[in-house]
Order: structure tokens, then C-alpha cells, then sequence
């Protein structure tokens, strides 16, 4: 286990929304540059003039595009400050170097908040080295507890680079699958109410293609019943955009229950007849619930008038006891090859049972038919 995510760590790619030099970076560096004079001129402990000048070059530059080449800022102001150092302990010169060197921690966090799992690996090497460096043969005696400190700083400041990238990638994460979610969510949604209609135009355009001939008046009344689902799926349409166009305050009008079950009997629709049967309390039912109940039956109506072959009635039963919403839809019909129809439908409608912590299930009937049983909690809410 330890050995796979040192494996992942070190395939980490770098992320790709890194940026380049900012404004705050300039004001960063003019703040660091203000601090650096001001130390030399007021402190009188200080390294020769030249060497200062070496020093701020080391972690100035390399502040600018610590984001875009975290490695290489690393290696550079690392790398000079140890030339640095090296030039102090040959010279015998005295003084210390100005504290914002100490910017260089910022370097250390960049390296792990925006390099590659490689990058940061060996970043964190060159500057473990560097530490060692100063310490061992510095130019400035080094305390054992001030060793410590260094190499506590360094690494807290990695790992806070660490813990920020992976909040980051985190938060995206999220918002990709919220948006998958939206996405799943309208294509359902569209399924549900727009195909449902366009499927009842379907087959009353076939039904009065059939008998136009033979009973003209019949295929006026088809006419009229595809004019009507056409006007109730532009009606869906333009309230689905309206939604989608929203930026805020959107007005949602009420959406369908189980008392607008029944209505998915109504007559004028050729295939077979729908009975529909309410029992039980459905008073306190989640909207949600009650939603999705009539979702359910309208696809489960929609799929027996297109795929169940010689069905003459579909029974729709939805019982509401202390608990738990049951809805049954049957048909008396056949499916070819006794399988689910081909589509998305059934894949919506196991989701939309499932976000509301419910169970879904679609089958062949015992004796005949297609079945489709669906069981949701009275106060279920979509997770």
C-alpha cells in the first residue's frame, strides 16, 4: 500500500491551470526589495554589500515563476545561496545575510502547490541538501535546535503546498461531479416529459397514417391529439430553457404527483387502455417522492404503448402506507426476446428511485407481460 502511493505521488502531474507572474508577485518582491535595503542600511551585523545583492537575486527571480517552473526556482535560489555561503566561509567575511532570504520557504511551498510528483520529489531533495549544506559547513555556526527549526520550516511549508494542491484538485473534483449530476439530472428530466410526449405524437401519427383512408374522421381526432402533445412538449420545452437561462430567482412551477397519476388514463390515446389505482394516504408524501412516482408511471406507460407487442391494458397500482410509497405498472402484453427495451428510460428511472434511497426493479411477469415495481420512502429526499 505505502508502496502504490509513493507510485501515485510520483506520477502526479502538475496541474495545468498553473499561472504565470502576477501583479501581487511584483508588489511581493518590491516589499521584499524595501525590507532588504532597509536592513542594510539600519543593522550594522551585516554580510558584505555585493554578497546581500547575490542573496535577495537568489530568491527575487526566482519568486516570479515559482508556479510555472517550481523545480527550477527551487534549484537556482538554492543553488546560489549555497555559491553564496561557499564565498562567506572562503573569505572569512562577516555578518549574516538579510531575513528575506527566508522567502525562500514560499519557494518551497510553490514546488509542491504546483509541480509534478517528480518535481516536488526532487526539489525536496535539493533542498534537504541545501539545509544540510548550511548546516554542516555554513558559514554561520548552526545550533543543533536551530537545525530543527530549519528543517521544520521547510517541510511545513511543503506540506502546506501539499494540502492546498490536493484541497484544490479536491474542489474540482466536486464540481465536475456536480455538474455530471446536473447533467444526469436534465437528461432525465427531458426523457421524462418531453419524450414521453413526442412518443405518444409517434404513435398517433402511425395510428392515423393507418386508418386516414379508411376512416378519415379517425385520423382528424389523431390529428388533434398530436396538435395537443405538441403543445404541451413546447410548453415543457420552453419552461425546461427558461430554467436553464436563469441565473437566479427562477420561479419552478409545481411539479406533477400522485394525484396526477390518473391523468395518465386520460382517453385519446390509441394502444392500450391504462387503469389506473391510488390507495393508501398520500397526504405528507415528499413532493419529491410524489414527483417521482408520476415520473415513473408515465415512462413505464410510455415504454408498454411502444415495446409491449399485442398489450390490450396496463394497470398501474400505487399504495401509500405508514412508511413507503409502492408503484406497480403492468402489462398484458410481450416483449420481443422477454428483454427491457432498448434506451435510457429504465437506466432514469433505477437513478431516480436511487437518489431518493428507494428500490427499482423491471422484469417479465410472472405469467405474462412486462412488470415494473418501484418502492420509495414516503419522506425520501434526492441525495
Amino acid at each position: 500500500m505505502a508502496t502504490n502511493a509513493l507510485r501515485s505521488l510520483w506520477a502526479e502531474p502538475r496541474p495545468t491551470n498553473a499561472p504565470g507572474p502576477r501583479p501581487r508577485d511584483w508588489a511581493l518582491a518590491a516589499v521584499l526589495i524595501c525590507w532588504s535595503v532597509l536592513e542594510v542600511v539600519l543593522r550594522q551585523d551585516m554580510a558584505p554589500l555585493p554578497l546581500q545583492l547575490f542573496a535577495v537575486l537568489a530568491v527575487l527571480g526566482p519568486l516570479l515563476w515559482r508556479r510555472t517552473h517550481p523545480l527550477a526556482a527551487v534549484a537556482v535560489s538554492c543553488g546560489t545561496l549555497t555559491i553564496v555561503d561557499i564565498v562567506r566561509s572562503l573569505t572569512g567575511a562577516q555578518g549574516t545575510l538579510v531575513n528575506s532570504t527566508l522567502a525562500v520557504l514560499i519557494l518551497a511551498y510553490a514546488l509542491f502547490r504546483w509541480g509534478s510528483g517528480r518535481e516536488a520529489a526532487s526539489g525536496l531533495g535539493v533542498i534537504l541538501l541545501w539545509l544540510a549544506a548550511i548546516i554542516t559547513h555554513g558559514a554561520d555556526p548552526v545550533t543543533p535546535t536551530e537545525a530543527v527549526a530549519g528543517y521544520a520550516f521547510f517541510l511545513f511549508a511543503a506540506a502546506l503546498g501539499a494540502a492546498i494542491r490536493y484541497r484544490a484538485k479536491i474542489r474540482v473534483r466536486d464540481i465536475d461531479h456536480a455538474k455530471a449530476r446536473e447533467r444526469e439530472l436534465l437528461a432525465r428530466e427531458l426523457h421524462d416529459t418531453v419524450a414521453h410526449h413526442v412518443s405518444g405524437i409517434t404513435i398517433q401519427a402511425q395510428a392515423g397514417r393507418a386508418v386516414a383512408a379508411s376512416h378519415p374522421e379517425r385520423a382528424v381526432e389523431a390529428l388533434a391529439v398530436i396538435e395537443d402533445a405538441a403543445s404541451r412538449t413546447l410548453t415543457e420545452l420552453r419552461a425546461i430553457v427558461g430554467v436553464l437561462r436563469a441565473a437566479q430567482d427562477t420561479g419552478f412551477a409545481p411539479q406533477p404527483g400522485v394525484a396526477e397519476v390518473e391523468r395518465l388514463a386520460a382517453a385519446g390515446q390509441s394502444g392500450p387502455r391504462v387503469k389506473v389505482t391510488l390507495s393508501g394516504e398520500f397526504d405528507d408524501l415528499s413532493p419529491a417522492v410524489g414527483a417521482a412516482i408520476y415520473r415513473l408511471a408515465q415512462e413505464s406507460i410510455t415504454n408498454a404503448r411502444r415495446h409491449a407487442r399485442h398489450a390490450t391494458e396496463v394497470t398501474v397500482a400505487v399504495t401509500g402506507d405508514a412508511d413507503q410509497v409502492r408503484l406497480t405498472v403492468d402489462d398484458d402484453g410481450s416483449t420481443p426476446g422477454g428483454r427491457a427495451p432498448a434506451g435510457y428510460g429504465l437506466v432514469g428511472m433505477r437513478e431516480r428511485a436511487s437518489l431518493l434511497g428507494g428500490t427499482f426493479h423491471a422484469g417479465p411477469a410472472a405469467e405474462r407481460g412486462w412488470r415494473v415495481e418501484a418502492v420509495l420512502p414516503r419522506t425520501g429526499t434526492p441525495r
